[in-house]
Parts: C-alpha cells; structure tokens; sequence
C-alpha cells in the first residue's frame, strides 16, 4: 500500500478530477486579474494568455507524470524532497503555505468587494468575516464534501462564462446594440500591440496568475481510482480552461476599446455594462463570487493538506498531525484559522498599494514552486527528448513571466518582497538545521558517554 493512501480513498474518476481543477482555478485571478494584463498590452492579451497556457501545461505535464508514477499527499513539496533531499522539501511546503495565506487574504479583499455590488454600505470586514467562516465549514466537510462542492462550483462558473460568451458573441453579430461602440477589430499592429513587446513581456505574470491553483490537482491526484488517468484529467482541464480564457478575452477586447478598461473592475462587467441587460450584472456578480470563494475554499483545503504532510515529515511539529473528531487534523486547521485572521486583517488594515505587493509577491513564490517542480521532475523521473524540450519550455516562460514584472511598477515592488521571503524561509531553514546537527551531536556524546554493559 502506497503512501499516499488506501484503496478505499480512491474514489475519483478522471473527469471528476478535470472538474475540480477547474473549480479551483478559475477565480478573482481570472476574473479581475485579466483586466491587469489587457490595460498593458490591449488585445494581445490573447497572446499573453495562450504563452501562459502552454507554460501551465508544461508544468502540470510534469506533476501529472510524477503523481501516475508516485502519488504522494504531498504532491510538488514531495516530489522536491526525492530530487533534493530535505531542505528542498521544508521550503517547497513552507513557500506554499506561506503565499497561499497571503493570497486567501487578497481573495476574501475580492469577495467582499464583489459582495458591496448589492450591499454598498456594508464594512467589508463583515462580508469577509462572512466568506472565512464559510470556507472553513467547506473544508470541515472533510475531502469528500469539498470535492463535491468543488464540482458544483465549477458547473456554475463554467455556465457563467458560457453565459457571457453567448451574450459577447450576439452583440458582435448586433443582435444587441451598446453604448455606442463599435466592434473593435485590431487593423494595424499598433493597436493590436498598443504596449509593444514590452508590453507582452510584463503582462505575462498577470496571464500565470489566472491558471494558479493547478497545485490542488497533484494534492488530489492520489484519490483517482486509476492513477494513470491524472495526464488525461490535466489536459481536458487545460484545454477546456485556455479554451474558455481565449475566447472570453477575444469577445471583450473585440467589443470594448482599450481604454475603457479599468484595473479595479472585472473586463467581463465592463464589458456588460456596454449593453443594458437586465439581471445579466447580477447574474455575473454572483458567478464571480462563486469563482473567488471556490478559489479560496482550494486554498484553504490545500494550506490546510500541506501543513499535515510537512509534520509528518519532521518539517513542523508532529502535533499538527493528529486527528481528532473532525474529518480533518484540527491542530493543523487551527494553524490555518489563525494564519487566514492574520491575512484578513493585514488586507483590511493596510494600504491598497502595500497589500497589493504582498500579494504580488505570494503570487510570485507560486510561480517559483513551479519553476522548481520543473527542476525536480527531471531527476524523479527519466525524461524522452519530447519531455524535455517541454520542460525547458516551461522554465523559460516562467523566468520570461518573473523577469517581466522587473519592468513593471506596480509589479517591481511584490518580485523584491517575494526574495524576502524566500530570504526568511531559508533562514528558518538554517536555523532548523544548525538546531538539529547539535542535538545529534549531543546524542552521540550521550552514547559515548555511557558504558557498555560488560558480559561474563
């Protein structure tokens, strides 16, 4: 028996998992995230997006390949502790959580926003308050509810933009008539690339940022009935996801000039508010916080998931282990619960700007987990000459993705801030490890120390 689990915890087809993942994925990064990248680079954002996709692919062909051969609870943080022993692994996982929670707190920022479409006057501590308490119940459901929930969500946010996708395409074909526009078709290259190359360039972490969330998929990969089907649940994901992604992005740019775009509202609403449908707004609000708090609900789940293995391995202390009557290990919960009230209040109290880096740069350690589970993938696994032409694919668009957001303003400061990080977890790491060495070393002397018993 594996170490990932028993046989009875397989339950999940393969489609079961490609629906999860587009549970998971699709959220505030897409919906409110896609407006970042087309105030940049205009209608080439469809390129910025289709780069992203294909560099999303690569790295979950790599976690795919790695969960069919060894399913590990511990997914990516797993997979770097075989390829380069346990200082890999300790900071894998505590990079992870650590940018999760930061993140979550960006998510529920969203959430309440979304929630103040109907209720205006509302304090946004309450709506956020509201969507944490929620989530936690989620996860308390145990792995089985959350993975029918994540289903059902899913379901909604695919209609959702199936929804807007329907009502796009009519208005390019003047079935509805908007606020006196056009449809704007991109005639010359300059329009098409109002930012230049440069442009592509920045915004392309923006286009990463929207298929965050595929780390869930390698957490869930060992309950498939058939572990050799997490490929296939991968790639129906990523293309039905880059599918939807290019197609919304084409309707909305193709309708709306560039400089309508706001980086503070959804180009989906912008896009609707064009045209004077009635309840059509209300509809879409309601999906988009369904697809934040999806989000957030993965998050959770995932954060939560990880703690539990970084104890077992010695990578946390073993009491955030231990179940109790919940489905899930309450010591571990609990961490989470304290970690997600520290990032509620740090994204209500501190400035827009400040916060926005912060969750600039949680979003960019997500990225270099990636970057290393690209690394590790070649010495867990032996790779074809097609495997590895993908692989380098993949960690040049990660590096070209974080390299960009040097030359962006209101990405430079999150990519100094996320080496901070990085810096801090790395000495924790030192810390830990000089903490270790001397206790073996005490233990040794203690065996030296202590004589042999003598026998006749």
């Amino acid at each position: 028996m594996s170490k990932s689990g028993s046989a009875k915890d397989a339950k999940l087809e393969w489609w079961q998992l490609s629906m999860i993942g587009i549970g998971c994925i699709i959220g505030t990064g897409f919906f409110l995230g896609s407006a970042l990248a087309i105030t940049i680079t205009g209608p080439s954002a469809i390129i910025v997006f289709a780069l992203a996709a294909a560099g999303t692919y690569f790295v979950f062909d790599a976690l795919a390949k790695m969960s069919a051969k060894d399913p590990q609870k511990g997914s990516f943080r797993s997979y770097a502790k075989k390829a380069y022993g346990h200082w890999a692994g300790f900071s894998s996982g505590w990079v992870y959580w650590s940018s999760e929670l930061l993140i979550m707190g960006s998510q529920l920022t969203a959430l309440s926003l979304f929630s103040r479409f109907w209720f205006p006057d509302t304090p946004l501590w309450v709506f956020a308050t509201g969507f944490a308490v929620l989530g936690l119940a989620v996860v308390l459901t145990g792995t089985r509810g959350f993975e029918k929930m994540e289903n059902i969500f899913a379901i909604i946010k695919v209609a959702a933009i199936f929804m807007f996708l329907i009502i796009a395409t009519l208005a390019v074909f003047g079935v509805f008539n908007g606020a006196g526009h056009e449809v704007n078709l991109a005639r010359t290259f300059d329009n098409f690339l109002p930012g230049g190359y440069m442009g592509l360039w920045t915004a392309l972490i923006f286009a990463f940022y929207a298929f965050g969330g595929i780390e869930i998929m390698g957490i869930m990969a060992p309950r498939l009935k058939n572990k050799k089907d997490s490929p296939k649940a991968g790639k129906v994901m990523l293309l039905l996801l880059a599918s939807i992604y290019l197609l919304a992005i084409s309707l909305t740019v193709i309708l709306v000039p560039v400089n309508d775009f706001s980086t503070k509202e959804s180009p989906f609403v912008t896009t609707l508010d064009h045209y004077k449908l009635p309840f059509v707004p209300h509809l879409f609000n309601g999906a988009m916080i369904v697809a934040g708090f999806s989000t957030m609900c993965a998050s959770l789940f995932a954060v939560t998931s990880m703690i539990v293995t970084l104890a077992k391995d010695g990578d946390a202390p073993e009491i955030l282990a231990k179940k109790g009557k919940l489905k899930v290990p309450h010591f571990a919960l609990g961490l989470t619960i304290l970690g997600l009230i520290t990032s509620i209040i740090l994204a209500l109290a501190m400035p827009d700007r400040i916060y926005e880096y912060l969750t600039t740069a949680a979003g960019l350690m997500l990225i270099y987990n990636w970057l290393f589970l690209l690394f590790s993938y070649k010495k867990v696994i032996k790779l074809t000459s097609f495997d590895q032409i993908k692989r380098y694919g993949g960690i040049i668009l990660i590096l070209a993705a974080v390299s960009g957001t040097l030359f962006e303003k209101t990405s430079r400061p999150g990519f100094f801030i996320s080496l901070l990080f990085l810096g801090v977890i790395g000495l924790i790491l030192f810390l830990k490890n000089a903490v270790d060495k001397r206790k073996k070393k005490k233990e040794k002397e203690r065996e030296i120390k202590v004589p042999r018993p003598r026998y006749q």
